[in-house]
């Protein structure tokens, strides 16, 4: 399926960071094996190129594997080189463009009516709105629709289990979840907890 039926399907995209390459690696490989087919390695974690290429090697084509965090034309091409099949941004510029031209999908971050604007514009295929929590939440989300009734809004930052609730039932048609999913298990933590959490996220977006 396409990136804009799975992100409406699966409603819920999981965002790792860690400062343990191998701990961010199994973090990933955990999340899938529970089930949550859309993950984001954040290109701001420790070698988190590698991080991609690993779980690329082992998942295959099968699963969305995306490059967060890219800013560049340079972040962009080195994301794909490493096998991501999603890019993932916290705001437009030339990491949104040079992944469009090289046919990828982009969840561009925006945050205000303008943003979303430019971003249409660009032919971004999703939007992430970005720090969601500090515009006021679900709220915020629900004025912003107002204007843009068919956009496909992802609402990322401060997203735990309760606000997860509250935004899809705002319209959004994902939500992008780190630390409240992920805890610690991509700097070494236990893995045994943060599959109990993706089940809990799971049960929440389903």
């Amino acid at each position: 399926m396409d990136f804009t039926t799975a992100l409406r399907t699966e409603r819920l995209v999981a965002i790792v960071r860690g400062s343990d390459p191998d701990a961010s690696f199994r973090t990933v490989m955990a999340l899938t094996e529970a089930g949550i087919p859309l993950v984001e390695v954040s290109l701001s974690g420790r070698d988190a190129l590698t991080v991609i290429r690993r779980a690329r090697d082992e998942l295959g084509d099968d699963v969305w594997l995306g490059a967060g965090t890219v800013l560049t034309a340079e972040d962009a091409r080195e994301a794909a080189a490493a096998g991501a099949n999603l890019i993932v941004t916290p705001g437009l510029g030339p990491g949104v463009d040079e992944s469009l031209r090289q046919g990828l999908p982009v969840l561009a971050g925006v945050l205000t009516p303008t943003d979303v604007i430019a971003a249409e514009a660009s032919g971004a295929t999703a939007l992430k709105i970005f720090p969601a929590s500090a515009m006021g939440g679900p709220s915020y989300l629900k004025a912003l629709r107002g204007p843009f009734p068919r956009t496909p809004f992802v609402p990322v930052g401060g997203v735990d289990a309760a606000a997860a609730t509250a935004y899809l039932e705002s319209g959004a048609i994902a939500v992008g979840v780190g630390s409240p999913l992920i805890g610690d298990a991509a700097d070494g933590g236990d893995l045994a907890q943060l599959r109990k959490r993706a089940a809990e996220f799971k049960a929440v977006c389903g």
